[in-house]
């Protein structure tokens, strides 16, 4: 049998890539190639031609590296064309997070050289979700971002691009656990109380609503609440958090002893598939981003879930410190990077690489 070669960051095994060119994976286009030694030839995943012995197939990461191995392109599913692909939706992810305004489906057509309801579609298979829908999350992030800053929430809106506050309004019923009619007044007729705690990672501002956990991280204060909900009822502990608060300081301290806690959470459709299998990470392991994105249904959507990854509002309960990446090495974490080699200590936790910043 051949030997398997690969060289990307995020690589997919052998057998795992045998699976996907059986049952003919688009999702798997542009991750993985596979040749064949009888024929010369090497394709995409969804290639429709039949399909060889496993014996006579190696995988590479790149038709580059195939072509260095002395095979030629397959005529029929012409496998060079999805790198022309992946630098596509490179370059329109570029133009989006680089944009005040998010540019429309013609514009980014336009920009890249595809058909604007094609490239929806190739967007779309590369990510996990639509251009527009990622413009969105970038909008929704600049917006929190700018919520920790200003002391106006108008401001904030308008200063992460969104023409109008009931724009913003819009995207927040897709991404909050809140409900629009709550965000749109500022919070009102919400209750959320809350409370800065010390904890072995510094001061920890944990904040519920009567059904859980609500918000939960370890650069935030009372008035990043206030900011973020101007007219909700926001209230100091009463004690009846207390349970809940000792609960999360015993997962940070020794996770093996915490007990479950409610959190009350909501994003789009993406975000909660992505937090949900955060979820379900054994204590003591780690899953890397292609991981996570395979196990949502999206495997071309790893920079996704690292966006879905970043936007996790209740630390340590959904354990986004527990998704590295696939070469060993931290990637990035919303409470500090030395925090999260902390949380990752305390579960035993010792990555194959040396961590890096």
């Amino acid at each position: 049998m051949l030997m398997s070669k690969f060289n990307s960051a995020e690589t997919v095994g052998p057998d795992a890539a045998w699976a996907a060119f059986e049952r003919r994976d688009r999702a798997f286009d542009g991750r993985v190639i596979g040749a064949v030694s009888t024929t010369g030839i090497y394709c995409k995943p969804s290639c429709p031609a039949r399909r060889p012995r496993r014996e006579h197939v190696e995988f590479f990461a790149t038709p580059d590296e195939a072509r260095a191995a002395g095979y030629r392109a397959c005529l029929r599913c012409r496998p060079d064309e999805v790198g022309r692909d992946t630098a596509a939706v490179a370059r329109a992810i570029a133009l989006i997070e680089a944009a005040d305004v998010p540019p429309t489906l013609e514009q980014l057509g336009r920009a890249v050289d595809y058909a604007p309801h094609h490239f929806q579609r190739v967007f779309k298979r590369q990510m996990g979700l639509s251009p527009a829908d990622y413009a969105r999350a970038v909008r929704a992030q600049r917006t929190e971002r700018q919520l920790d800053r200003s002391d106006s929430i108008t401001g904030a809106i308008y200063d992460a691009g969104y023409a109008a506050p009931s724009g913003f309004y819009d995207d927040a019923k897709e991404r909050l656990g809140m409900t629009p009619s709550a965000w749109r007044d500022g919070g009102r007729g919400e209750t959320i109380r809350y409370v800065v705690t010390d904890s072995p990672l510094g001061p920890l501002l944990v904040a519920a609503t009567p059904k859980g956990i609500c918000r939960l991280t370890f650069k935030e204060d009372v008035n990043a609440l206030h900011r973020r909900f101007p007219n909700a009822d926001i209230r100091p502990d009463d004690g009846t958090m207390r349970a809940w608060v000792d609960a999360v300081l015993t997962a940070i301290r020794t996770p093996s002893e915490a007990p479950e806690v409610p959190v009350d959470v909501r994003g789009t459709a993406f975000q909660e598939a992505v937090w949900k299998e955060l979820r379900k990470i054994p204590l003591g392991q780690t899953r890397s981003y292609a991981d996570i994105a395979a196990a949502v249904g999206k495997p071309g959507a790893v920079r996704a879930v690292g966006t879905a990854n970043g936007s996790n509002p209740v630390s340590v309960l959904v354990p986004c410190h527990r998704v590295i990446r696939s070469d060993g090495t931290l990637g990035g974490y919303g409470g500090g990077l030395d925090n999260k080699k902390l949380l990752l200590a305390a579960e035993g936790i010792t990555p194959e690489l040396p961590f890096d910043g």
